[in-house]
């Protein structure tokens, strides 16, 4: 078995998914007032990660829990159509040549992977009519009566994670990775890169640009 891995942010959506969620919650009409609380709370975790007293890893991570928290009073199916009302405008800034991968890999019959850090439900929402196989994402926590639990901690998906969470997911199998391809955007997403024999690095950053450059990677 032959796998495309693909990353979210700055590789299929050609944005920050973060920023869009912060202006989401800023402008919106029923949940705009959770804003304030949320900004007091994600202000002091930004400060600090800025001037290098908080690791960039552990700052994504409370920064997903601090969000998921602002709209804790949602059931599952509420925080599913709060993340709908997103997608459109996400489409929008989708690479059109990634989507292309995506479609290309899946005809020629390999296990197309969509793997970020963003929140589950929101790869879900706006893939829709995108085929993958596989998606793993940040998965919001919540209780057997689909309400937020605030009892369990976000764990989000990214660097290291990544990896493990692949490597979880094929367990047992026979992936030839010396023939399956991966695209990230991020020095973050080297880990994914160096699991395939066909790296692609989609409009890098200069330290993934540098290593692409060095290993003679592809360069979208």
């Amino acid at each position: 078995m032959k796998v495309a891995i693909f990353d979210f942010d700055g590789t299929l959506y050609a944005k920050e998914t973060f920023q869009l969620l912060m202006d989401h919650l800023k402008h919106h009409p029923t949940h705009s007032s959770k804003y304030k609380d949320f900004f007091r709370r994600i202000l002091p975790l930004y400060i600090g990660y800025k001037l290098k007293i908080v690791p960039e890893a552990k700052m994504k991570e409370q920064s997903m829990q601090i969000y998921a928290n602002a709209l804790r009073t949602l059931s599952k199916a509420e925080y599913k159509h709060y993340f709908n009302e997103m997608k459109e405008d996400m489409r929008q800034a989708f690479n059109e040549e990634v989507v292309k991968k995506v479609r290309q890999h899946q005809s020629e019959g390999m296990h197309v992977m969509l793997v970020s850090g963003a929140y589950t439900p929101l790869l879900y929402a706006v893939t829709e009519g995108i085929e993958f196989d596989t998606i793993i994402g940040t998965d919001i926590p919540f209780t057997a009566e689909d309400a937020f639990d605030s009892e369990t901690e976000i764990y989000h998906i990214n660097g290291k994670r990544k990896t493990e969470m692949i490597m979880e997911i094929f367990e047992g199998q026979q992936v030839d990775w010396e023939h399956s391809f991966a695209y990230g955007d991020s020095y973050s997403d080297l880990p994914v890169l160096e699991l395939v024999g066909n790296p692609v690095a989609v409009r890098p950053e200069d330290r993934l640009l540098r290593v692409a450059e060095e290993r003679n990677w592809t360069v979208m």
